[in-house]
């Protein structure tokens, strides 16, 4: 069984479809990539993922149990909140923008969430530390957000995701915020947790990276995914067009 199964992912805004019955298997403790322009439906079928959008068609489910939803009858009746936050604590998210807390210092960003769902605080602080140093910061615990570069903010959000100790991480652009120079040291951190076993599926344009790293790479455009498979076929003999085309603008 895939440890995330989407099927038929469908989402409307208004007069606009931006997933068109979206359906991909990822398997446990393997890298996807996912590439595609802008506004193709990349970060809304990862949001779905763990339930940040709520899909009009279709499901996702993480090994076997459908995610944010439930069976009723031949329906789909959306889960109690506290049911979806247990579930997303299954699944860490690393967003474009950092979102860290920034009256909390590094430290309490990454504790937040374990210390939120009971975790002692001391146990909590134990384990971030040895986080912040997994991520190259052992010495910024004491920082706040605003005192740190771009790359710094997004490893601490990478360690954040890495606090309730899921089984899947998300990245949705992960370096797209960032100056160029401080890209290499957030795909480091990548690298590293691609190595762990756990399950990771990113959103980038990041190709050299999908190609050293990713197990399956996954194209989609207006909400289709049109083509997938490692990184050998997607990137150096794409079948479909619109990918040739794509790979093509971005490489060059």
């Amino acid at each position: 069984m895939p440890a995330i199964e989407i099927t038929n992912a469908t989402k409307t805004y208004g007069d606009r479809t931006v997933l068109k019955g979206v359906d991909l298997a990822v398997e446990a403790g393997t890298v996807t990539v996912i590439l595609g322009p802008s506004g193709s439906g990349k970060s809304t079928l990862l949001r779905a993922v763990n339930h940040l959008e709520k899909l009009d068609e279709g499901y996702v489910a993480l090994d076997g149990e459908l995610i944010g939803v439930r069976v009723k009858g031949d329906r789909l009746k959306e889960l109690p909140e506290r049911e979806i936050l247990r579930q997303r604590s299954r699944i860490g998210f690393v967003f474009q923008a950092f979102n860290l807390f920034p009256h909390l210092t590094i430290l309490e960003n990454v504790t937040e969430a374990p210390i939120s769902q009971g975790v002692k605080p001391a146990v909590a602080r134990e384990h971030a530390r040895t986080l912040l140093a997994r991520v190259g910061l052992s010495d910024k615990e004491d920082a706040y957000p605003r005192q740190l570069s771009g790359g710094q903010q997004q490893r601490v959000a990478i360690a954040r995701a890495l606090a309730l100790d899921p089984e899947v991480i998300l990245f949705d652009e992960p370096t797209s915020a960032l100056d160029p120079e401080l890209v290499g040291e957030v795909l480091a951190v990548i690298r590293t947790l691609a190595g762990s076993g756990r399950t990771l599926v990113v959103v980038t344009h990041e190709i050299g990276f999908a190609r050293e790293v990713a197990d399956q790479v996954v194209f989609i455009d207006e909400g289709v995914v049109l083509e997938q498979g490692p990184p050998s076929q997607v990137l150096d003999h794409p079948q479909h067009p619109r990918t040739r085309d794509f790979l093509g603008k971005v490489l060059a």
